[in-house]
Parts: C-alpha cells; sequence; structure tokens
C-alpha cells in the first residue's frame, strides 16, 4: 500500500496559491520513479547520444561567470560520468581538454520531451500532478546534470513560478526578494529572453563597485535528493551543485501575469537588437545568450511585439474563469500590502495560513536565523519521524548577507555599464578604464549604458502599461466609430 502523501492535489494546490516566498516541500515525490534517475542510470537510457556541456573554471573572479564566458562539450553521458569520476582516459572524450580539477560542467536547461523523445515512457516518471496540475510531468519538464561547482548565474525569470525536484545530490540555491532588484542591479546583457541577469557575483560580490547587494535580503537553502522547492515569480536565485555529481528536474509553471510579461520581453527583445545590431565601436562584446538561436531582424521583432500585445487584449476579453494559478500578482502591479508597506499574505480555508510544519519548510532569510552554537551541526534541522529537513546553510560557507551591514555606507558614483556603484571601478590598472575616458575626465556613454537603462525591469513595466493603454484606446475608439 502506497504511503499517504501529506498533502492532497487540492490542498497543494491551495498552498502554492498562498505562498509568499521559497518554500521546500518534504515527502511529496518519495514515490516518484524519476528519484532512480541517477547518471548511470540515464547513461543507459541516453546511449550513445551526445549532450552540450558548458563547462566553467572553478577560480573565482568577482564578476558572474555568465554562459557567453564559458566553453561547450558535445558528449555523452558515459563521457561525462568518467570525466567525473577522475579518469584520464580516452573514455572522457572530449573532456580531455578540461582538467577536472579546474573545471565544472554543466548540461543545463535540457527539455526531457526532447531528450527522450524516442522513449516517451520516461515523461511518466515525473508527476507534477501531485502538486493539483492534472497530465503535468517530464514532458513539461526541464533536466539538469553538473558536477561539483557548477552554477547557474544570479538570474530571475521572467515567465511563471518554478517547481523544482532535487533527484541526486545536492544544490545550494541563494533566493532573493523581488523587492531587492534595485540591490541586485539587473542587466539584460547577455541577453536570453525570459532571463534577468544581475552584475553582482553573490558569492564574492564586488562592494566596491555594488555596495547595495549589502542591502539584498538572501534566502538560503540545500535543495537534497526527494525534496521539492517551490520559487515563487520574479525571485532572483542563484544555484550552485556541492556535490560530485547532481542531477534536478524543474517545471515552470505558467501564470496568468505572463500574458503581460511577454509584451514586456517582446519590447526589450526589440530594443537590445536593434541597438546591439547597430554599427559602433563598442558593440563588440558577446551580447546574446547561447541559448538564443540567432539574431531576428527589426521587423521580426516588431512583429512579435505586435502578436504579444494583440494575445494579452485577447486574453483580457476572455478571461479565464475558474482557474486557480500560484503567484498571479506576486512580484507584480497587483501585489496587495498592508498599511506598513509590507506585501499581504493571501489566506486559505477560511482563517488557515500556510501550514508550514515538517513537510513544508519555508527558506529562511539569512538575517533572521540566530548563530548557531559551535558544536551544532550546521544548518540540519531533525524533523518529525527522523526525516531531514533542507538544510539553510545560513553559516555555511561565505554568506555576505550577514555581514556586509558591517561596513560603513559609501559614496555612490554613476557605472560605466548602468546601474548604481560605489566608489571606483577597480585598482586603475584596466587599460579599458584609461583609453575610454573623455577629455574632461568622464566615462563615455555606451550602448549598454543606453540599454541598462531603456531595458531597466522598471522602464519596461511602465512602456508595457503605456503600451497595452494606447492599444485599449485604440480599441475603445474603433468601437466608437
Amino acid at each position: 500500500m502506497d504511503k499517504p502523501k501529506p498533502f492532497g492535489t487540492a490542498e497543494a494546490q491551495k498552498i502554492l496559491s498562498s505562498l509568499q516566498r521559497p518554500a521546500v516541500f518534504l515527502n511529496m515525490a518519495c514515490d516518484w520513479p524519476v528519484l532512480q534517475w541517477s547518471a548511470t542510470h540515464l547513461s543507459y537510457c541516453l546511449g550513445g547520444k551526445a549532450i552540450r556541456f558548458r563547462l566553467g573554471k572553478r577560480k573565482a573572479i568577482n564578476t558572474p561567470l555568465y554562459e557567453t564566458h564559458c566553453s561547450y562539450v558535445e558528449a555523452t553521458l558515459v563521457q561525462f560520468t568518467c570525466w567525473a569520476g577522475g579518469l584520464n582516459s580516452a573514455g572522457v572524450g572530449p573532456f580531455c581538454d578540461y582538467p577536472y580539477s579546474e573545471y565544472w560542467a554543466y548540461a543545463d536547461y535540457k527539455y526531457i520531451a526532447m531528450l527522450f523523445h524516442d522513449q516517451p515512457s520516461m515523461f511518466e516518471d515525473v508527476k507534477w500532478s501531485d502538486f493539483g496540475f492534472p497530465g503535468r510531468n517530464g514532458r513539461e519538464s526541464t533536466l539538469w546534470i553538473g558536477t561539483e561547482g557548477a552554477n547557474t548565474p544570479c538570474h530571475l525569470d521572467s515567465y511563471g513560478c518554478n517547481l523544482v525536484l532535487q533527484v541526486e545530490g545536492r544544490k545550494r540555491w541563494h533566493l532573493f526578494p523581488p523587492e531587492d532588484t534595485s540591490c541586485l542591479y539587473p542587466t539584460r546583457i547577455p541577453y536570453e529572453e525570459s532571463s534577468v541577469f544581475s552584475q553582482v557575483d553573490v558569492l564574492q560580490p564586488d562592494l566596491h563597485r555594488f555596495c547595495a547587494f549589502k542591502q539584498a535580503r538572501v534566502h538560503m537553502v540545500t535543495l537534497e535528493p526527494g525534496q521539492v522547492l517551490y520559487v515563487p515569480r520574479h525571485w532572483w536565485h542563484y544555484v550552485e551543485s556541492v556535490d560530485p555529481v547532481t542531477i534536478s528536474v524543474n517545471s515552470w509553471i505558467e501564470l496568468a501575469t505572463d500574458d503581460e510579461a511577454r509584451v514586456g520581453e517582446a519590447l526589450t527583445k526589440a530594443v537590445v537588437c536593434a541597438l546591439k545590431t547597430a554599427p559602433s565601436a563598442d558593440n563588440t562584446d558577446a551580447w546574446l545568450n547561447p541559448t538564443e538561436e540567432r539574431v531576428s531582424s527589426h521587423e521580426e521583432n516588431l512583429q512579435y511585439l505586435s502578436l504579444a500585445v494583440g494575445a494579452c487584449m485577447d486574453r483580457e476579453r476572455t478571461p479565464q474563469r475558474g482557474s486557480r494559478q500560484p503567484q498571479d500578482t506576486e512580484g507584480g502591479h497587483g501585489v496587495r500590502r498592508d498599511h506598513h508597506g509590507e506585501v499581504k499574505r493571501r489566506r486559505w480555508s477560511g482563517s488557515c495560513t500556510v501550514p508550514f510544519g515538517p513537510h513544508l519548510v519555508p527558506v529562511p532569510c539569512t538575517q533572521d536565523l540566530p548563530q548557531p552554537a559551535k558544536d551544532t551541526k550546521e544548518g540540519e534541522v531533525q524533523s518529525s519521524k527522523g526525516s531531514k529537513s533542507p538544510t539553510t546553510d545560513s553559516f555555511n560557507g561565505p554568506v555576505h548577507s550577514r555581514t556586509l551591514s558591517h561596513h560603513g555606507a559609501c559614496e555612490r558614483s554613476p557605472d560605466r555599464r548602468g546601474g548604481s556603484v560605489c566608489g571606483d571601478r577597480g585598482d586603475g590598472n584596466n587599460q579599458e578604464d584609461k583609453d575610454d575616458t573623455v577629455a574632461d575626465g568622464h566615462p563615455p556613454i555606451t550602448t549598454n549604458d543606453l540599454l541598462e537603462c531603456l531595458v531597466h525591469p522598471d522602464v519596461v513595466a511602465r512602456v508595457t502599461e503605456l503600451l497595452l493603454a494606447r492599444q485599449r484606446q485604440g480599441q475603445s475608439l474603433t468601437k466608437a466609430l
């Protein structure tokens, strides 16, 4: 007889609709066949099929390691496991040029529907239906396989919310609320649809340049096999593998607000492509993320923008009734706040709030955690029935948000790449800094400077509102005639 889940599908859906912060579900996926997807098992299933791996150097550089700065190889999972296992033989294939001691590898963003298109039965190993999404399985999911140190740069996703199942190994998540966006110094270079990157290396931040990051409220958790993390809409996150091999599966859940977000993304794409393809001496950087297939023309981008606006108008005319989607207003213009300015927490089942407990653990803000005793095992809390709660890691490694408040305030000066920064850009040894200064001593305005302002999330949100208002006004005039 199957062990009952701590939450039924209807209750899980209510919880997701009420959550205003990241949280970890325990014992909800313990019977999912996908938990048997070890690296060895997947190697057997994929056979000789080659997949793309992203490789990055392990050394700290005080700047985010964007995907445009990484190396890439096409290799089989067998070759990957040999390399990750420390074998220095012909069996590692293209990994032979990348010493394991110096590099990490990541097969990220692998759509299960494409990876196992010839083995559709594997889709059924993932059961998001347990969270109240009927029929959602591996077909709507993404697979991630990496080595220790493999990471995703800090970013926010423009669309939907996120459910993440840890399958093998552990991953450490650093999450920041949407309200802290200004502290993360958002940028759209490199450009990738639906991803807004941070200019800050959250593990080794350059506080001289990005002093506002001291005010960012980091929430941390180390996700263990069998646990499911819920990431609300527009929460920033940096993710790093902490075990020799890690495997996870996620699914982005669509929201009603995605229609308006697509207008903003179409607008961003049109502006970025127009400026970065214009002939200019400063347009020599790798600005297009490798996940983007090509640079689309201005005509194509305008058509995409028109279609996005039209879809948004169509949805307004035919609202979806009876549908229940989590976090439709979190991080957006419809969010409700109390008289203190705090986000109001939604309630469900009468006066009941989200049932945090042994099966649902909120991801804590590290500033709110007390200093543990020296003999306390770092971050681990035992829940009922002996199951381990997710590790908060509030004092594991370089968690800067707890100590940064001790730094004094610093003067703010404009940064050539946009955003507010503190102090000088560096030690003065950068030739670029010496050469790119105009006669009056001020740095010149670059294309990226313009983009930092023109496609800043706040500016894009406002222009999106104006575009939609203009469209509504045009429809009203048409009806009047």
